[in-house]
């Protein structure tokens, strides 16, 4: 016996937006109604619904009702709902409003590859109609066809039309969007939807099924770099599985077993040893597009977030600036100085707006150059800063890994698209940092002056390492050591103060960024006053040490990093191996230190 193959159904996903009651939902209503994707006996259940009440019918309450019945699961899930041609089957993106649909297509929830955009002929081109075609330039839809939609209300006068449509292909062009075609509708009449209108025999296009079978369908493009961001790690214990699986959805181009991969922003590096999947069967290669999991044949520590990409292909840009198109959509204005966080990929970073380079009224294409803050509904070019280095690509390279959200307050406020990566001069920390010792207060006693009432400099000494791997004992025993030779030394329990900087894990990204940004903060003030401060933390990366060292200038970070951790970069004062025997690890230390003469003795 001989089973057949199943065919897979070709799928499209579309978006409709358009300015509020230029006739969205009733687009939507007449195609599900004329391609036969309603449920049985729907369209009459709605119909008789109406006459009860005495209202008039709209097609646009086939959506309201099919919504009434999302817990059973029939037609629609949230603001989505489906029809088919022959062709292939179709998921349409309802976009409300302009806040819905950014959330949507920004963030991926709707991969839309082809948009509608609905005008209504009487009532003519809207704000909303404006902003939603910058919106879809912006989030790279190329294939848009506008509907001049209630055409009967204007008895399907050629010339609104004409007029309507050449109104918008000119401000559409200024955005460098080329729109399909134009195509007159009166939706609730059917003309031009499935069939063609007996009353604008003047208009020879398609209708807009027949376009919507026309869009071409994206094909994944394979040529492109591979990207996949890390969406998690997995740890398996029992039964001997001691799989370590990395995690995420691949976004662009396709890897194999044996390929080499880079992560990024850390660029540590390894092999795919096995691609894991669940219920799945064994395979070696992976697609966009795909939820996977991958074993490396060497274990390194990476954290979610990472970019995960194929060694050989062109690496995304890695840093902390970046120059971006924003749409703002929060309720109070984006301002400079104020910590967001940036969500870009599966990376969460705090992120600040540093640089307003214009501001651009999205309705009128007004521009303002020297505008000092986002305002609700504004589309900036501005230059953000994040709190540590994120892996990213331009959109116009990779779009998945070049669109970003903003998040305020718990709430999505913002989102937008990578221009470049900016420069780092002048970025955030470094003119804090420089206003910081430009207004900074000596006393009179000069730092050598305490090195020989002490026997030695002030030094930030930092252990280190996973947790568990001793590094607090170890630690405190070289606080109890230095303190019985006369050293004016103290080992502050960051566990009490900082809890994400000592656990595996975290708070989260803000908050592990602004407790280093308080932490070297605060050792810079107890290494000024001449301190052996001591302090333990668990795998920092190299920009968080980096940072810390920025942070503690003048003054300098002794390091003692025991066993494999999250740096890679750096050269730890003394290395350790995991477990080190503390009596001969203090020994160690204390040797380092002398040798680099943090401590001395000015006795004759």
């Amino acid at each position: 016996m001989t089973v057949a193959t199943p065919v897979l159904e070709e799928r499209m996903n579309l978006v409709v937006v358009g300015h509020v009651d230029h006739g969205k939902s009733t687009v939507i209503g007449r195609l599900l109604a004329d391609t036969g994707s309603l449920p049985q006996g729907k369209l009459a259940q709605v119909k008789a619904m109406c006459e009860r009440n005495a209202r008039p019918f709209e097609y646009a309450f086939l959506l309201d009702a099919l919504k009434n019945e999302q817990a059973q699961g029939i037609t629609i899930d949230t603001a989505r709902c489906f029809f088919k041609t022959r062709k292939r089957h179709y998921i349409i993106n309802d976009a409300p409003g302009h806040v819905e649909f950014l959330k949507n297509m920004i963030t991926g929830a709707a991969r839309a590859e082809a948009a509608l955009l609905v005008i209504d002929a009487h009532e003519g081109i809207q704000e909303n109609s404006k902003r939603h075609g910058y919106m879809v330039s912006m989030v790279g839809i190329k294939q848009l066809v506008v509907l001049v939609n209630k055409m009967d209300l204007v008895q399907y006068n050629r010339e609104v039309f004409e007029r309507t449509a050449e109104e918008y292909t000119t401000f559409l062009e200024n955005l460098g969007v080329h729109p399909l075609r134009f195509i007159p509708v009166a939706a609730r009449e059917g003309d031009n939807i499935a069939t063609r209108s007996r009353n604008m025999d003047w208009y020879d296009g398609p209708t807009v099924l027949e376009q919507i079978d026309s869009f071409e369908k994206a094909e994944e493009d394979f040529e492109l770099s591979f990207r996949m961001p890390v969406q998690d790690i997995y740890k398996f214990t029992a039964e001997n599985d001691d799989r370590r699986i990395v995690a995420g959805t691949v976004e662009s181009g396709r890897v194999r077993v044996g390929d080499e991969v880079v992560f990024h922003p850390s660029g540590k590096r390894s092999t795919i040893r096995t691609i894991e999947g669940f219920m799945i069967e064994p395979r070696d290669e992976v697609r966009p597009g795909e939820a996977t999991g991958f074993t490396l044949s060497t274990e390194i520590y990476i954290k979610a977030g990472e970019l995960m990409c194929k060694a050989g292909d062109p690496p995304p840009h890695v840093g902390r600036r970046l120059r971006a198109n924003l749409f703002w959509m929060g309720r109070a204005p984006m301002i400079k100085g104020k910590q967001y966080i940036l969500r870009i990929g599966a990376m969460k970073v705090g992120a600040v707006l540093a640089e307003i380079q214009r501001v651009l009224d999205a309705s009128e294409l007004r521009t303002e150059e020297h505008k000092q803050q986002i305002d609700r509904h504004d589309v900036g070019e501005v230059v953000l800063e994040t709190l540590r280095p994120v892996a990213f690509d331009r959109r116009n390279d990779n779009e998945p890994t070049g669109r970003f959200v903003i998040v305020d307050d718990y709430e999505i406020a913002g989102a937008g698209i990578v221009l470049e990566p900016a420069t780092d001069r002048n970025s955030v920390i470094d003119n804090e940092i420089r206003e910081r010792e430009y207004s900074w207060e000596k006393g009179d006693v000069a730092p050598i002056e305490r090195e020989r009432r002490f026997s030695h400099a002030g030094k930030f000494i930092l252990f280190n390492g996973s947790p568990g791997s001793g590094k607090r004992a170890l630690a405190k025993q070289v606080e109890r050591v230095l303190f019985e030779r006369g050293c004016n030394t103290y080992y502050f329990g960051i566990a009490n103060h900082f809890e994400d900087l000592d656990s595996e894990g975290g708070a989260g990204a803000l908050t592990h960024d602004q407790h280093i940004d308080m932490l070297g903060k605060l050792t810079r003030i107890l290494t000024d006053a001449g301190l052996l401060i001591i302090t333990t933390i668990a795998n920092i990366d190299d920009f968080d040490l980096e940072k810390l060292r920025k942070l503690n200038h003048p003054n300098e970070v002794f390091l003692v990093n025991i066993g494999e951790t999250g740096l890679s970069k750096v050269w730890a004062d003394v290395q350790l191996d995991p477990q080190p025997d503390i009596p001969s690890a203090v020994r160690r230390v204390v040797e380092a230190l002398t040798s680099q003469h943090v401590l001395v003795d000015y006795s004759i």
